[in-house]
This record gives structure tokens, sequence and C-alpha cells, in this order.
């Protein structure tokens, strides 16, 4: 995407010959001191990053430094999580590990609808040392084995992203107690099918997911027995059925640290055992336990740590997605393998303008100034958005220099440069809305648009490594090189694992299509897991080959570039065909859309029996307020959202993005429906509630459809 510049052409001229003035004096010194050896971003670029090793199209593909062997460790003979994390704390016993801001005050705030927001006032980062750490998780493995906790036998762990999650895990990896994680998210049938199927006798929790979720379901958990609290604020006054013990996890720690349970042995982890059993999201019907091994999670920390260059004691990462989600909880794990510092965040107080922060205060960000991060496309989508707006705001001279500056630098970007004086004119105050410090941003979960990784380049004045990977294969598959400006990429396969392209003939898709082959994704090597927990699936998605090898099919479709770059370009269960023989992927709808201004989220809907696509959305309120008093259309916020004229106008913004986005005719949604719901991760995307939603939208606008195509 290009900037529209309403702006006069002796002012770019003006504009471009004052920054390749800078550009001349400051590339003198730079050609002088410059290697011989050294390449330009677009060289970079160009090079050859993973080739098939069969020599056929189809693959596998490895990256060039592991044609003849995948990488499995970090360390030589560090083999289990309990072993690279001790060896961390030899390395760096001083340094912060973990660290968490200070609650200074909280307030009530009403909103001039009537609304209260709980706002926080936050403080510095108190930090706890690598050795600090290991302390506490030997004392907490310690009590859990008091407690009767054995090992190999499972444990669960149903808590937010924090310093305590961790100091958990740690515990449990290093007494061999195969940990169970459960989305917080998770609803009360999901979470008690997962302690039932996986027959856990103790839950680590905190007191809000424990008031608020596991208390009404503990009776539909018979073998439950032990309820660890992490925040170690009891409910003094709460019932809990019989036979059930809670524990707040400090005193838990005081009685592993007592002499007699501190000395007591502790039978390690082997390699091949289970460490974690991660139930997925649920998002597309029952949560699948999957269990990953530690030699798993190693291998694909190895792979993950070589993309991601110097990483050592001066990196701080900044951790707010769900660590039981395998982005995050990898995303940590190489931190600790390599000293980093990790504060802990939340989506609420991310940043100064988060929905938490008091304003005038800080978020976190601006106190961390982290130099790693990780995200998903939907949070970057959010911060693309809001820094949009902010642009819209601005006086017309603002505006102008952020324009001509964007464009320019995406010019340069292009052709292999930087512009350090557009990033410490322009994107400076843009940078310091995630610090200030960001070196490497990690985009994972879900694709992530050209357009906003391009933002993202631009603006924080970071490379972005986009990573594909699935909780099947320890979320460990593919990063994009950080020098590779490309967009639209997923980089070529991690030095721990291979891909190979399966033909599906169905879809159209085959290795040897030209200019590039393509297929179903399949992942193979040591980072793949052990399959899933008590389930038949394992036959269809998981097979071992010839040579021993475990390898996963994913369902995804890509194909590889002559770089050996993958592109994910489909997914097998995300098409939909339409009556008259067209494919739909949804995904792809719903990702291009979501860029649009006057949409916060968006699910696309179609199935075999029709000719169209229609959408459900939750508008931006901001945004639709707007656009209402532009075409004078008056009411409260449901009012307008239930209004058949603002139905119309919203479809012809979302039609007028899609077009430009160049998605077909077929694509797009012919009709919409509007929500004053905001979609939260306790609601989930595709819940048995929301497909009901998705029901009724058919029927709601069937009359509408039918005049539109004819009755079926």
């Amino acid at each position: 995407m290009r900037f529209k510049q309403e702006v006069s052409p002796v002012l770019e001229l003006m504009f471009r010959m004052l920054v390749r003035l800078y550009s001349l004096v400051s590339y003198l010194p730079y050609l002088l001191l410059k290697s011989s050896d050294s390449e330009s971003l677009s060289e970079c670029s160009r090079r050859v990053k993973a080739r098939s090793v069969s020599a056929h199209p189809e693959g596998p593909y490895r990256d060039v430094s592991a044609l003849q062997t995948l990488s499995v460790c970090v360390q030589r003979e560090v083999n289990t999580l309990d072993r690279v994390f001790e060896a961390s704390v030899r390395r760096n016993p001083e340094h912060d590990c973990l660290g968490t801001r200070e609650m200074l005050s909280e307030e009530d705030e009403r909103q001039e609808d009537g609304r209260v927001f709980k706002k926080v006032i936050l403080g510095e980062y108190r930090w706890m040392s690598y050795d600090q750490v290991y302390r506490e998780a030997r004392e907490f493995g310690s009590g859990l084995t008091s407690l009767g906790q054995k090992p190999l036998t499972n444990i669960a762990i149903f808590c937010e992203t924090r310093a305590e999650w961790i100091i958990a895990a740690l515990a449990c990896f290093n007494n061999n107690f195969p940990l169970v994680t459960l989305y917080s998210t998770l609803g009360g049938p999901a979470i008690v099918h997962g302690l039932n199927e996986a027959e856990v006798s103790h839950i680590i929790t905190s007191t809000e997911l424990l008031k608020t979720k596991l208390k009404d379901i503990l009776l539909e958990v018979p073998r439950l027995r032990h309820i660890i609290v992490v925040d170690n604020k009891l409910d003094g006054g709460s019932v809990y059925p019989r036979g059930i013990s809670v524990h707040s996890m400090s005193a838990v720690q005081r009685v592993g640290a007592q002499p007699e349970n501190a000395s007591r042995q502790v039978l390690p982890p082997c390699a091949s055992d289970i460490a974690v059993i991660m139930y997925t999201s649920g998002s597309t019907g029952i949560p699948k336990g999957v269990m990953i091994s530690h030699s798993n999670i190693i291998a694909g920390i190895t792979g993950m740590s070589e993309r991601i260059p110097n990483l050592g004691k001066g990196d701080a990462y900044i951790g707010y997605l769900p660590l039981a989600h395998v982005l995050e909880l990898s995303a940590e794990l190489v931190c600790l393998a390599h000293g980093c510092r990790i504060g802990y965040s939340s989506p609420q107080t991310l940043a100064d303008q988060s929905t938490k922060i008091k304003k005038g205060s800080k978020g976190d960000c601006s106190v961390l100034q982290p130099s790693l991060m990780a995200a998903v496309p939907e949070i970057m989508d959010r911060i693309y958005k809001n820094v949009m707006l902010k642009v819209e705001q601005m006086s017309v001279f603002q505006r102008t220099l952020f324009l001509l500056a964007y464009n320019y630098k995406k010019e340069q970007l292009a052709l292999g440069y930087n512009t350090p004086l557009c990033d410490r004119l322009v994107f400076r105050k843009v940078r310091a809305l995630l610090g200030g410090r960001l070196r490497v941003l990690l985009s994972g979960g879900a694709p992530l648009s050209a357009e906003t990784q391009r933002f993202m380049n631009i603006c924080f004045c970071c490379p972005v490594g986009q990573g594909y990977g699935l909780t099947e294969t320890s979320g460990a598959g593919t990063i994009s090189q950080l020098w590779d400006y490309s967009t639209g990429r997923v980089g070529a396969p991690l030095v721990c694992c291979e891909i190979q392209l399966k033909d599906w003939t169905e879809g159209g898709y085959q290795s040897t299509d030209k200019p590039c082959p393509r297929g179903e994704i399949l992942i193979g090597g040591p980072n793949v897991t052990m399959g899933y927990y008590k389930n038949k699936k394992n036959c269809e998605d998981f097979f071992v080959d010839k040579k021993g090898q475990r390898w996963f099919c994913t369902g995804d479709i890509g194909e590889f570039h002559g770089d050996g770059c993958l592109k994910i370009i489909d997914r097998k269960k995300d098409l939909v065909k339409l009556q008259a023989g067209e494919y739909v992927s949804l995904g792809k709808v719903e990702a291009v859309l979501k860029n649009c201004p006057l949409i916060d989220n968006i699910c696309a809907y179609a199935n075999s029996n029709e000719s169209y696509v229609i959408g459900f959305v939750v508008p931006n309120q901001k945004q639709l307020m707007a656009l209402a008093e532009r075409r004078r259309v008056n009411g409260l916020w449901e009012e307008l959202c239930n209004s058949p004229v603002i139905e119309e106008e919203v479809l012809k913004v979302i039609t007028e993005v899609a077009l430009t986005a160049q998605l077909e005719r077929f694509e797009i949604p012919c009709k919409i429906c509007l929500s004053t719901d905001a979609w939260t991760p306790e609601t989930g995307l595709v819940t048995d509630a929301f497909k009901l939603k998705r029901r009724e939208l058919k029927t709601h606008y069937q009359h509408d459809i039918e005049r539109m195509y004819g009755a079926k």
C-alpha cells in the first residue's frame, strides 16, 4: 500500500532533496568504513535460504545451513528443559530474570456513556534474578511432591500470563511432572474435558480464575484434590467440595523449603518424557491435548534461536500473550535459555493508551523498553489502525511530513537501504509506543497481511520476523530472516525441521505447478510432537517415514519460492466451494477486511449450497459514529448497529477496501450484520454460540439474498 498524498509537488521535491543530501553526506563515510564483503538488505533478501534436499520440487526443503543434519539442541548434551535452565542459571546467577510491575493504585473511571472501567497506575518493574527463580522453582516442586504429586503424573495449570506461571512450569520440568496447559479463556465444558481427560489431581490457578471459572465446575472433576493459587490471595469465606484443599503458592514453597523436603531425591526427566500436554483453544471443537516432549521443545527453541542474532543479557522481552499458547511459551523459553530478561504485561496494560492504564501514566512498554516482542496479527492490526487514526488527526503539515516520510522509506526499503533521518525525525514518536528500543518483532499465530507488516517495518524501525508453526510442531516451522524485508512470506524452514509439499489435487495444488511448486505443507523433524493425548486423530495427522522421522500434516497450503522461502496461500479446512464452483478462503477475506478502520473484527461465512459470502461485523464505535454523523443518521450506538442505512454504508466501505485489495467479486460479502458485542477470547471465534449467530444472520437476510441472486 502507498499512502495517497495531496501534497504540493514543490514541497515533495524539497523533502526529497533534503533527505538525499543527508543520505549523500552519511553515505560517503559508510562506503569508506564498510567491509568489502558486506551486503545490502536487498542483496541479502535475494540470497537462497533453503533448498530441496531431494532436488525435486516437492522437497523436502531445508535451511541451507542444515542440509546435512537437523539441529536438535541449544547446547550439546543439554537435552531436557530443566538442564537448559540450570545451564542458564550457572551463566547468569545474579542477572535479572522475571519482572512484574508493582500496583500503586486502582480506581473506577466512569465513561460518557455511563460504563465504568477499571484504571490502574503501575510502578517500576521488580525483578527476580535467575538464581532466585531457580530456588523458588525448586522449592515449589518439592512442595508439590509433599502434596502427593508424583513424577510422570499429570498436573494442570490454568492461569494468566505472569511470572508465577513460568516458575510453576520450571518446577514441573525439574520434577518430571507433565504440565497440562489450559487457556484461561476456555469455557466450563472445555476446562472439565481437559482436566478429566488428563486425570489431574493438582491444579495451579489464580484467585480470579478460581472464583470466576473453576469454582462452579469442581464437582464435575472428581479426581481433583489440590488447588494451588499463585497470587496468595485465599478467600477465607469460600466453601469447596469435600476432599478438595486450597493452598497458596507461597505456602507450598515454604513446605518445599523445609530440610526434609528440600533434600528429597528428585527423579530427573529424560529427553523423551512428556514436558507439556498443551490443550488447543477449542475454537473448532473439543480441545485436543498435544503431547510435547522435552526434546521436541528444545529442538523447536533451537531453531527459533538461530533466527534471532545476538540474543543475550542485553535483551528484554515483554510477555503478555497467553503462556498456554505455544508461541508465547516457546518465545519465553528461548529468552530463558539465553539469559534475557522477561517483563510481564497484559493486552490491557501494554501501552500508554491501553484500556486499563490511567491517562497520564505509563504502559508496560514505556517502562520496560523491550528489545524483543512477539505479537499476533490482531495486535499489530490494532496498532496499525490506531496510528493511522492519529495521523488523520494531525495538522496538515505533520500529516504531510508523515506521509512523505512513509512513502520515501518504503521506496528505500525496497531498494535495500535504511533511512536514519526519517527514523529520527518522523518515526521516533511512533516507535516510542512500544518503548523505542525494539529490535526484533516476531509475528505468529495467524497470517500477517503485507500491508501491516510493511507498516511495522517502517514506523517501528525494526524487522518483523513472520513465523509459521503449530502446537503439533512445538511452535516451530519457519521464521523469515530478519534481513529479509519481503512481505507476505513466512521465511525458510528452521534448522530443526524440514518441509515437504504434498499434492492436493481436489483443490488444484500440485508440486509441478509453475512458477512455484504448491501443495499441503508437511513438517518433519525432531520438533514434531508425540501426537494427541488419548485421541484417534493421531493416525490421520501424524506419520513416521522410513528413516524413523516424525511428520505432521498441517492442512495448510503453501508454495515455495525460488529462494527457498515459504508462502502460505490457503488452508484445506478454510476453503468453501460455492454453489457456482468458486473456492473462497474465508480466512483470506477476514484478513483483508480487518485492515478497514471501520472494522474491529469480522467473521466471514459461506457454504456450498449458496453462491455468496456474508459477514458478521463488530464495527469500531468511534469510526461508525463518525460515519453516521457524515450521513446524518441519528441514534444511539445500538440503534446505529441495527440501522439498515448504516449497514448499507458500512457494506460500501467494506466493498471498496476489498476491491482495493483485489479480492474477487464472489469473495466480497454481499450482506453484513453489525454487532454491538465486542469479540473477546472468552466468546471465541467459532463457538457454538457464534455458529448460532451465523445461522441467525443467514435467516435474517435470506429474503434479500433471494431477491439479489434468485430463490434457490
